[in-house]
């Protein structure tokens, strides 16, 4: 299962990062150009949230029932965890900065919903998608693997 999860879990990523280019560029001609929020812009930004739920909850069965980097980590003390660069990365960084980035892109998406104005959907949805998408790339493991595997 620890195999189809990862496997799952590494090629959402491509998907929630061609949406969130997406829907990230869409709220800013949006909002500097004056445009209307259509239907397309709502079901892009679900689509958007929908997936970077996904790859959550997915990232969260890894963390909490599969991973040797993940809630298991902790088995050796806390201390163990954070004294070893490539561990602390993935029990700690990895998912914090997720978590962070979900949430916040999950309020871009429920404040621009409540808003009539056209700009201000698009402004709002621009900020905290992007913001949140700064996280999430902050911590996506472009080159971690490798150090993952030395650091055991």
């Amino acid at each position: 299962m620890y195999p189809l999860l990862l496997t799952t879990h590494s090629w959402l990523r491509w998907v929630v990062l061609i949406l969130a280019a997406i829907v990230i560029f869409k709220s800013l001609a949006g909002w500097l150009g004056g445009g209307k929020y259509t239907k397309a812009d709502n079901a892009l930004s679900a689509s958007f949230v929908g997936t970077i739920h996904l790859q959550l909850l997915i990232g969260l069965v890894l963390y909490f029932a599969f991973s040797p980097l993940g809630l298991q980590a902790f088995q050796g003390g806390m201390g163990a965890v954070m004294s070893n660069s490539a561990v602390r990365y993935w029990a700690v960084e990895h998912i914090t900065m997720m978590i962070i980035g979900a949430v916040v892109i999950q309020i871009g998406r429920s404040r621009s919903k409540r808003m009539r104005e056209a700009a201000a959907k698009h402004r709002t949805a621009f900020i905290f998608y992007a913001i949140g998408f700064l996280l999430v790339l902050s911590r996506i493991p472009w080159n971690e693997a490798g150090r993952m595997f030395r650091g055991l």
